[in-house]
C-alpha cells in the first residue's frame, strides 16, 4: 500500500498530466481560431479558458510546495481540471467545423 508521500506524488503527476492535456488542447484551439474567422464569443471563451488554465497551474504550483500531510488535508478539486479540458474539447469541435 502506498504511503502518503507516494499518494501525494501520484496526484501531482495526475495534475501535471491534465495540465499537459489542457495545454495541448489550448494549442489546437489557438491554431483553429487563427486559421478561420469565428464569432467573437469563441475568442472570449478561449480567453476565459486561458485564465482558468492559469488558475489551475497556480494551484498545481501550490500543491507542489505543500508537505504530504498538508496536501492530504486539503487535496484539490480534480473535477475543475476535467471541466476545463471538457470545455476546451467542445470549443475545438466548434471551431474546427
Amino acid at each position: 500500500m502506498p504511503n502518503i508521500n507516494q499518494l501525494a506524488e501520484l496526484h501531482i503527476r495526475e495534475h501535471e498530466a491534465r495540465l499537459k492535456h489542457i495545454d495541448e488542447l489550448m494549442d489546437q484551439a489557438d491554431k483553429a481560431e487563427q486559421a478561420a474567422t469565428h464569432p467573437p464569443e469563441v475568442s472570449a471563451e478561449l480567453a476565459e479558458l486561458k485564465q482558468e488554465r492559469g488558475v489551475l497551474a497556480n494551484q498545481l504550483d501550490e500543491l507542489r510546495q505543500k508537505s504530504a500531510e498538508e496536501w492530504a488535508e486539503k487535496g484539490g478539486p480534480m473535477v475543475m481540471w476535467d471541466i476545463v479540458a471538457d470545455r476546451l474539447e467542445k470549443l475545438l469541435e466548434r471551431v474546427k467545423h
